[in-house]
């Protein structure tokens, strides 16, 4: 069964929630990527017509391209996936080689950071730099969940509504859920939040599509359900989100938003908000 015309406006919507981070250097220990980071070391000159021309000989170079500019295995799949609709960096450069390099470069400073980087005698203290830039992205990684949650706290904050956060609400027969925002109250709560992004894949979509699911299947008749859900992991995990867009679609949750989405979860929040008398 083809997804709706309005899953596929959703999955549009998603953005990349994680800061780039760009180091200044990148040593993995695969011969292959040694190999063709000695070929790219030896090339005259970097711009775009010696980029693409390699790309074009070594497609599967993009990845070490990807390396240089501080973009996982993980992360260039989504991003090539959102930017030019597959996550094959080989299939990519096969195809539109050009397209690749201009991509790179616009988004990630790709060429001036390799020259930047051929150039320079690493230290020591280089290398350690970026270890700790490696464990940096990955922490930042761990972080989008609660860039959603500022964002809907405010959102909260300025209707003036009073709210806890990141607990278990309350639902049918005393059962509980978990609730990334819950209004006013766990105990008494009349409206529940989820909040869930993520830029990487894994197991943790699943997990937070179950945390949807079991709101769903515990809340009263008469709790508003909303979820925030944001992040182009999800674009890796599709079987994952049409799980949690069905229930969007079958009207078990009131509400699905983007952070893009932001001026109507105000609205339809303030709109539940006077539905339950929390406000006038």
């Amino acid at each position: 069964m083809p997804d709706s015309p309005e899953l596929i406006a959703y999955t549009q919507r998603l953005a990349r929630l994680t800061a780039h981070v760009d180091p200044t250097a990148s040593s993995p220990a695969a011969d292959e990527i040694r190999l063709l980071a000695d070929k790219i070391d030896r090339l005259p000159s970097i711009n775009v017509s010696t980029m693409v021309d390699f790309i074009t000989l070594y497609p599967a170079s993009v990845y070490t391209l990807g390396l240089a500019v501080g973009l996982s295995q993980e992360k260039l799949k989504n991003q090539l996936r959102q930017a030019l609709g597959t996550s094959s960096w080989v299939r990519a450069a096969n195809e539109d080689p050009a397209a690749v390099i201009a991509w790179l470069d616009s988004e990630f400073d790709l060429l001036r950071v390799l020259d930047a980087q051929r150039s320079r005698a690493y230290t020591f203290g280089d290398v350690l730099a970026a270890r700790g830039t490696s464990r940096q992205t990955a922490s930042r990684a761990g972080t989008t969940g609660l860039l959603i949650e500022d964002q809907v706290e405010a959102v909260v904050q300025s209707l003036g509504l009073p709210y806890m956060m990141r607990g278990r609400f309350v639902g049918v027969n005393g059962r509980t859920a978990p609730a990334d925002i819950a209004i006013p109250s766990f105990d008494q709560c009349m409206i529940a939040v989820g909040c869930k992004g993520f830029d990487s894949t894994g197991s943790k979509l699943t997990a937070a599509v179950s945390e949807i699911t079991e709101m769903v299947d515990v809340h009263r008749p008469h709790q508003y359900l909303m979820a925030v859900v944001d992040g182009i992991g999800w674009l890796s995990r599709m079987g994952d989100f049409r799980r949690m867009f069905d229930h969007y679609e079958s009207h078990r949750i009131e509400g699905l938003y983007t952070l893009a989405d932001l001026d109507l979860f105000h609205d339809d929040l303030a709109a539940a908000a006077r539905r339950v008398g929390l406000l006038p």
